[in-house]
This record gives structure tokens, C-alpha cells and sequence, in this order.
């Protein structure tokens, strides 16, 4: 009975732990949301990249695009971090590109794999920038990326839903949990095919 009064207390505690968000998490939410997500990157027109703008070109390829991708890479660079974007690799696709990237070269350029959603909050919550990105199937075909934000959000809830994020995408949204904004593509979730990736956002970031 103590043995497991005692497990019941750890637990208790590394939730709260995780559930902590600390001050260089709130800054970087800050610099996040002061993108202004809700307002750029809409889909269905070209936009610049880095801004979110539509900028009056035409969009060269079918379907209804959307810019998950470039908002990540855009708020990637507003923190000083290198996450592949335009030039390098144009808008179309992009966010497939990116998965692969944060695999290969993304981690000799500071970019660390997590474990799962779980760890991926908690460093959001300590200021890290945390990406969670799937790959489409079809190489022909959209993938997803997005933003994990800071959220309190206790364990039951982040299995049931996932992390919170932000994103652009068909619907744009400032705070959404994963499941929810990863919707469009069922297998992300239903079969847990989401990578999450941290990068050290200078003078922001702690290691949790």
C-alpha cells in the first residue's frame, strides 16, 4: 500500500512538472503568436513565405494549397533557426521535404528527435521549439507540420488529444490540440505516424 502511495505521488508530481510552463516558453508563445497565424497564411492563395501574405501570383499546381510548412519555417527563422525552407525547396510539398530533412540533415544542425507527444510538450513547456510533422503515403501529396506550443494540459488529456499546437493549414489556428489539427490526415494520429523534433531556440530555451 505505501509502495504504491508513493508511485501515486511521483506520478502526481512529474505531471505537474510537466504541466509547468516556464518563463522562456511564454516568450517564445509570444513570438509565435504575434504571427499572427489566424490572419496569414490563408489557403488557397499564393503566399510569401515568410510573411503570410498573399502576394497576387498564381498558384502553378492543382488542389487547394496550404502552408503549413512556411508558417513553421517562417517562425523557425523569426527565432534564428534553420528548419528547410524557400529557396532551398519551393512551397509545393514542402512540409514532406521538411520531414524528411529533420531526420537526415535537420539533426546535425541542432534539431533533436522525442520520443512522443508526452516529451514533445514538456519541451515546449521549458522553451524549446517543437515541431510535429507527418509524411504523406504519396510523395504526390501533402504531408503536415506544426508548432507545439506551451499548454498545462495534464497527461489524460495530451493521450486522449495530443499536444497543443499552432498551425496553418485548411483552417488556420492559433491554439488547437494535435488531433484536431492533424484531422486532414487520419493515419497521422490513428496510427501515431507523427514526428516531433526540438530545437534550442536562442536566448529562450532551457533543457527541461
Amino acid at each position: 500500500m505505501q509502495r504504491a502511495l508513493v508511485g501515486a505521488l511521483l506520478l502526481c508530481m512529474a505531471q505537474l512538472a510537466q504541466a509547468q510552463i516556464s518563463p522562456s516558453a511564454d516568450k517564445l508563445a509570444q513570438v509565435i503568436d504575434a504571427l499572427d497565424v489566424e490572419r496569414h497564411w490563408p489557403a488557397g492563395v499564393h503566399v510569401k513565405w515568410d510573411t503570410g501574405v498573399p502576394d497576387g501570383l498564381v498558384e502553378s499546381e492543382w488542389g487547394k494549397h496550404t502552408h503549413c510548412s512556411a508558417f513553421a519555417a517562417a517562425a523557425a527563422q523569426r527565432l534564428g533557426i534553420y528548419l528547410l525552407r524557400p529557396p532551398e525547396h519551393k512551397q509545393l510539398l514542402l512540409a514532406n521535404a521538411q520531414y524528411d530533412w529533420l531526420a537526415t540533415e535537420g539533426v546535425t544542425q541542432g534539431w533533436r528527435l522525442l520520443q512522443d507527444g508526452f516529451q514533445a510538450q514538456s519541451y515546449a513547456n521549458q522553451g524549446w521549439f517543437v515541431l510535429a510533422a507527418y509524411k504523406n503515403h504519396r510523395n504526390d501529396l501533402p504531408g503536415h507540420i506544426a508548432i507545439v506550443r506551451p499548454s498545462e494540459k495534464d497527461a489524460r488529456t495530451l493521450a486522449a488529444e495530443g499536444p497543443q499546437i499552432t498551425q496553418a493549414g485548411a483552417t488556420n489556428y492559433r491554439s488547437v490540440a494535435l488531433r484536431l489539427g492533424f484531422a486532414g490526415h487520419p493515419d497521422a494520429w490513428a496510427r501515431q505516424e507523427i514526428r516531433y523534433y526540438a530545437h534550442a531556440a536562442p536566448a529562450v530555451a532551457q533543457a527541461p
